[in-house]
């Protein structure tokens, strides 16, 4: 009895290690991916001629136009020096362009996520209601179009909005977001895993399909639309190449491009603008982490 005590013990002290291990470890990693976000917030409170004097060298050129060498020259600092809200200050009340790119990229992303989900919800509706080998087609090819990178579809993206006289203009952007088969696609995965004997009771009783669609469907796929819909927020709000390539006009380019091209010019400001950048990704996160794990975890099933 004794033997078998400290052999449970002994096991248990092995697995308390193995506990505080993973811990440790875990902190290490997460403190690691979360740096570059302390570091933007620390340094966005510090003054013009401080964060000029730590990263300017990144950003400055020879004579010549070749760069400098800056690997004994850039200073990451976490704490600033003095602490001052001057960059906050010029960002909100001294250079509206800011405001109004940071404007720009809600009017580009909210739109897209309301409508490709109103899109997404009724195609997958169809596609896990109706079987038939037009849609199986139909299905494949969103498949396909799911698969290829933005990249790719970019030029005939381009191509069909300079036919349709709408490049440089917000609909070049919101069009192809619009018609993005991402969301049709998992949310048809939601729905083909909801119980039929479910949908087959609601017809006897008598259901039609819009109160099958409303009433059952969308219910049960609140997680997964909502998981969704917090994916489809960060993918569009940290667009680049889209504005670059469909709107010449900077004025209508969101922030992210701003971002994307910082300059020497502007490297004093881009630690405040990137914070404030971060704050709507941020809060969706955290208001909606909670439907974005039961979302992936549930899939569309029915919660025993």
């Amino acid at each position: 009895m004794n033997l078998l005590q400290k052999m449970y013990r002994r096991r248990k002290r092995i697995d308390n290690y193995k506990t505080v291990l993973v811990t440790i470890a875990a902190f290490i990693f997460a403190f690691i991916f979360l740096l570059p976000i302390i570091l933007t917030i620390t340094n966005s409170f510090m003054s013009s001629s401080e964060i000029s004097a730590n990263y300017g060298s990144i950003f400055a050129t020879t004579e010549k136009g070749g760069k400098i060498f800056i690997s004994k020259t850039v200073n990451l600092k976490f704490i600033p020096d003095m602490v001052t809200f001057s960059q906050y200050f010029t960002v909100l009340f001294k250079s509206p362009q800011y405001l109004i790119k940071f404007w720009n990229s809600i009017i580009y992303t909210v739109p897209i996520v309301v409508v490709q989900l109103g899109i997404a919800t009724l195609a997958a509706y169809g596609f896990s209601r109706y079987d038939g080998k037009v849609k199986r087609v139909i299905f494949f090819s969103y498949i396909i179009m799911m698969l290829m990178p933005y990249q790719v579809t970019l030029v005939p993206n381009f191509l069909v909005s300079k036919a349709m006289g709408i490049i440089d203009t917000r609909w070049a952007i919101w069009l192809p977001g619009f018609f993005s088969p991402f969301a049709v696609y998992l949310l048809t995965k939601f729905m083909r895993r909801i119980p039929q004997e479910v949908i087959e009771a609601a017809s006897i009783d008598g259901a039609g399909e819009w109160y099958i669609f409303s009433r059952i469907n969308m219910p049960l796929c609140k997680g997964g639309i909502a998981s969704i819909a917090i994916l489809v927020f960060f993918d569009f709000w940290n667009m680049v190449e889209q504005p670059l390539i469909l709107l010449t006009n900077t004025d209508l380019h969101p922030l992210s491009v701003f971002l994307s091209k910082i300059n020497a010019g502007e490297i004093s400001l881009a630690f405040a603008v990137a914070v404030i950048y971060l704050v709507p990704p941020l809060l969706i996160f955290l208001y909606g982490e909670d439907y974005l794990v039961e979302g992936i975890s549930y899939q569309g099933g029915i919660k025993g």
